[in-house]
């Protein structure tokens, strides 16, 4: 991926209009055979705008890196991110954690900023194949690194609430670059302090 590329991964981040949205959900509701006019529900409309609006609006964050003075060469792995971003195909949420890792080269990343960057790119209306992928191209770009390494575990409403209904299901992607993916004790590492597949 190139770095132009890994640049557009995100879309148009200007302020969401919640009067033009409220308006929008009012009237989908009402579409849907939804009652609006009891008290509990006459704010439904602003509610669920405002909730899509936090939903698909990333948080701006500084990328912060620092010189890898150690010349520090194994794996740095932080587990357990909690993802949550909005199925593309049905507006849907779905939930999960991401375990992010990488083989440091000139660079480092300060921890915090790969929540971060997992949280910022969730933001959009998403496919877990794509943000997977879209979360160790943009490392690999920004770090430099030997080898990115990213796994997403999701629950999908898509999957669970409707259709099939296959509730406790979850979906898993990875996306293995550089030496995580072509030397193999490199990945299995990856996988084994991830905690996949014990």
């Amino acid at each position: 991926m190139s770095e132009q590329s890994a640049l557009r991964v995100v879309q148009d981040t200007s302020a969401p209009d919640i009067a033009g949205a409220t308006r929008a959900a009012e009237q989908f509701m009402r579409a849907l055979g939804v009652g609006l006019d009891d008290e509990g529900m006459r704010e439904s409309p602003s509610r669920m705008a405002r909730a899509y609006a936090e939903l698909l609006t990333p948080r701006a964050f500084d990328l912060t890196t620092f010189d890898n003075d150690e010349a520090y060469d194994d794996l740095v792995l932080a587990r357990s991110i909690p993802v949550r971003s909005v199925c593309e195909h049905h507006l849907l949420p779905f939930v999960g954690v991401a375990h992010v890792g990488y083989l440091p080269a000139e660079r480092i990343i300060g921890l915090s900023k790969l929540a971060r960057v997992v949280e910022y790119l969730a933001c959009r209306p998403q496919v877990q194949e794509r943000l997977t992928k879209q979360v160790a191209d943009w490392l690999a770009v920004r770090l430099g690194a030997h080898g990115v390494g990213v796994v997403i575990e999701a629950e999908h409403s898509c999957m669970t609430l409707r259709g099939v209904q296959a509730i406790g299901s979850t979906t898993v992607t990875s996306s293995m670059l550089g030496t995580l993916r072509e030397d193999p004790r490199s990945r299995a590492e990856f996988f084994s302090l991830a905690g996949i597949g014990s």
